[in-house]
């Protein structure tokens, strides 16, 4: 019996996926766990399995193609079986299977596709080739110049339209078909490689005038950079995919919000010894492998209830607060900078924080976490302490309104008594003890400054006494 493989959902904000290689070719005999392809999204790699055993009879995309959730990507059956009636809409029971799986045939007869209007003026005089390939890429023919005789819109002049927009989803495509519109002039793609997706096709809110620029144009008065002669070899790494993202999205950030970082430190003596005993004796209690990090995400979970103004993103207008912690935690990955978050943190037992951050963190490095995994935080906390910072400026994530930078453990000078002498007035002197370092970055704009540090203290409180707020719960 013949199987289609569709493109998995992955996630509900997630709409396309890009085939990013095969594992197996047509031909090939693969089982129900065989892995026939890699996938990626924004956020993340998947591997797909074929779902069934048998012969591959079609690979419907090639590596590299947008592909929309839920479309077929390939069939699998017995070899002779008929992959073509497989996917007509009487035997697949969706009307979209065809469409999707094979590229649409050029209508029988130019009326098939109508001619557009443009207004009130009339119509527009383009080529049936023309208005083929329009439809297909969802170009308007209303906003083009054409090139062919009398100025008739011709299949080039659609090409060039479809390149001059930058990459578009299926999704995004199929948006635009529903719209009768083109895209705006200057729209931003937000998904995978700088594409537009369909929610950028809905909102239609042109970029600056430079992002709508063709890669090729430069803007007036601008100056080509001039490579020094005799400096060995440069290497140029195209910025795109999630490192794109990633770039576009801390410039927004700090675009649209007014980041104020404030910087303290906490005693870490109490922390460290417990660290220290639950290391050698926590076995038992499945506290062994409890790091630093876990305790000062656990720390964090307990405090930000009694601070909701930092539980809570800007919407707008809008401050929304939330009862409950979703702790978003910075994860470096060979893919860029993720954040997988911990649901309903200030819940869960310091072991299960541990045991969750462990998991999502191993996930997030080795490609395989859902991208539903990645969002929704309301607070995130970002250590670079292991790597010897002991101060930065975090960056926020945005809709929330406070990030937590953590920087390393050092010896700070505290005041501490001396021996007195038998009379005389009692002298005072130096001891060094840990102090762990923290950098707190609100958005100014809805937490002031004053509200901010209270928090950031109560925190410090919290870590110094960690011991205590363990047995507090």
């Amino acid at each position: 019996m013949v199987h289609i493989l569709v493109m998995p959902r992955q996630g509900n904000t997630v709409e396309s996926c890009i085939i990013g290689e095969y594992k197996v070719k047509e031909g090939d005999a693969v089982g129900p766990d065989t892995v026939v392809c890699v996938v990626e999204t924004d956020k993340a790699t998947f591997e797909i399995p074929a779902g069934a055993g048998g012969t591959v009879l079609k690979i419907l995309y090639q590596a590299g193609d947008d592909v929309p959730v839920l479309r077929p990507i390939l069939v699998v059956g017995n070899p002779g079986e008929s992959w073509e009636e497989a996917l007509t809409p009487a035997a697949a029971g969706a009307e979209s299977v065809r469409e999707a799986a094979v590229p649409a045939a050029a209508p029988a007869a130019d009326r098939d596709i109508p001619v557009v209007k443009k207004g009130e003026d009339g119509r527009i005089a383009s080529s049936p080739r023309a208005r083929v390939l329009a439809q297909k890429e969802a170009v308007d023919l209303v906003a083009l110049s054409g090139a062919g005789p009398e100025g008739r819109i011709i299949e080039a002049d659609v090409a060039a339209a479809a390149a001059r927009r930058g990459p578009l989803t299926a999704a995004a495509k199929e948006a635009l078909r529903e719209k009768g519109t083109g895209v705006a002039d200057g729209v931003r793609g937000t998904g995978l490689g700088g594409r537009i997706t369909a929610g950028d096709v809905l909102s239609q809110q042109p970029a600056s005038a430079e992002a709508g620029r063709p890669p090729d144009a430069k803007a007036p008065g601008a100056v080509s950079a001039v490579l020094p002669s005799g400096q060995g070899a440069v290497t140029e790494t195209p910025i795109k995919g999630i490192r794109k993202l990633i770039a576009e999205r801390m410039l927004k950030s700090l675009a649209e919000s007014a980041q104020l970082t404030l910087q303290s430190s906490a005693p870490a003596a109490r922390m460290q010894e417990l660290r220290a005993r639950m290391k050698g004796e926590g076995e038992a209690l499945g506290l062994s492998k409890v790091t630093v990090n876990d305790l000062i995400l656990f720390a964090v979970s307990r405090v930000l209830p009694r601070y909701p103004f930092m539980n809570a993103h800007k919407i707008g207008d809008v401050l929304r607060t939330f009862e409950r912690v979703h702790l978003g935690m910075a994860v470096d990955t060979p893919r860029g900078l993720m954040v997988p978050v911990i649901r309903n943190a200030n819940l869960l037992s310091l072991g299960q924080i541990s045991a969750e951050a462990k998991r999502l963190a191993a996930a997030a490095q080795g490609g395989t976490i859902s991208p539903d995994e990645l969002s929704g935080s309301t607070f995130t906390v970002t250590n670079l302490g292991s790597l010897g910072v002991n101060s930065f400026t975090p960056i926020l994530n945005a809709p929330e309104v406070g990030i937590l930078g953590v920087g390393g453990i050092e010896l700070k000078p505290v005041a501490a008594p001396l021996a007195a002498p038998t009379a005389g007035p009692e002298t005072r002197g130096f001891d060094f003890e840990p102090h762990i370092a923290f950098s707190l970055t609100i958005n100014h704009q809805v937490v002031d400054g004053a509200p901010g540090a209270r928090f950031l203290k109560a925190l410090g409180e919290a870590v110094a006494n960690m011991d205590l707020w363990l047995i507090n719960g």
